[in-house]
């Protein structure tokens, strides 16, 4: 009998437990919000795709493939990267300035890209209240070598840890500035077009998604974007709040809704593949060895 797939990163993963959580949207949220402080980043979606137009979409497709690559089998996940990849190589993009034109899949956008998306999923997640230790906040950006390399980046030149990150965002940020195109994305993440019917949900709910996500990017974000935020512990409360409302709903709620990754990685693998955060909680100790886990 063969054994079922676990998949890229398995149930023991961190990123199994931390992908799970519902504030992974505002997380995501936040990602699309620093990714498009890089301006030949940003240029490149917005002169490649219907980003205006069906926001909703991508937004779709992108939780899809963070899905598929976590909780999918090793071949769905690779295939899923193949895919990317082969877009990518299709898409060019233009310097308004130089006149210059570049392919969308120059290491060095997918590594922002990369670093954007990690950064923003840890930590909204940790903030928020998240039981992760700095050993496995560690361990996840190291998983998350698997998931560059997918999307065409060689895993030795991506940051392992917390530090190597941090110093990452450092060398980029002179990079990094408000173009017209990430105004626009400001703009549209602000209030995003919605059938009318919809509008009522835009303001209750979306609005708040938004500028919560807005509120939890550093401090240099918010210079460049030219809007101010509450401090950080003010943010840091409303993180924990929000995190303490939306974890309140059955996971077996949320976990139905399309396109259900996680209930298919459950039934593949059973019920001990079952994501929460007490595994976080629980091998604390084996990460942070006997000096740490008392923390």
């Amino acid at each position: 009998m063969v054994d079922p797939d676990p998949g890229l990163f398995g149930p023991e993963s961190v990123t199994w437990q931390l992908h799970s959580d519902p504030m992974m949207w505002i997380a995501g949220v936040r990602a699309l919000y620093l990714q498009a402080l890089h301006p030949r980043a940003v240029r490149g979606v917005m002169e490649n795709s219907d980003f205006r137009e069906d926001t909703w979409g991508r937004l779709m497709r992108t939780a899809g493939f963070v899905g598929t690559i976590t909780y999918g089998t090793t071949e769905a996940a690779e295939k899923a990267g193949a895919r990317v990849r082969k877009m990518h190589r299709m898409l060019k993009a233009t310097d308004p300035v130089t006149g210059e034109t570049y392919g969308v899949d120059e290491p060095a956008l997918l590594l922002w890209v990369h670093c954007a998306e990690v950064d923003s999923y840890l930590q909204v997640q940790i903030r928020s209240g998240l039981p992760l230790t700095p050993a496995q906040a560690d361990r996840y950006i190291d998983e998350h070598r698997s998931s560059a390399r997918l999307v065409g980046l060689d895993p030795g030149g991506v940051p392992a840890n917390t530090a190597e990150l941090a110093a990452y965002f450092e060398r980029v940020r002179p990079e990094l500035a408000a173009s017209p195109e990430a105004s626009d994305v400001d703009a549209f993440l602000r209030r995003p077009p919605v059938h009318t019917l919809l509008v009522p949900a835009r303001e209750l709910l979306w609005r708040r998604v938004a500028a919560l996500a807005y509120q939890s990017l550093p401090p240099y974000a918010h210079e460049l974007y030219g809007r101010a935020a509450p401090p950080p512990g003010t943010v840091d409360r409303r993180l924990r709040a929000t995190g303490t409302v939306l974890r309140r709903i059955p996971s077996r709620i949320r976990w139905q809704l399309p396109p259900g990754h996680i209930v298919k990685a459950m039934e593949r693998l059973g019920p001990a593949s079952r994501p929460t955060p007490s595994k976080l909680r629980d091998g604390a100790a084996i990460l942070d060895g006997p000096g740490r886990a008392q923390r």
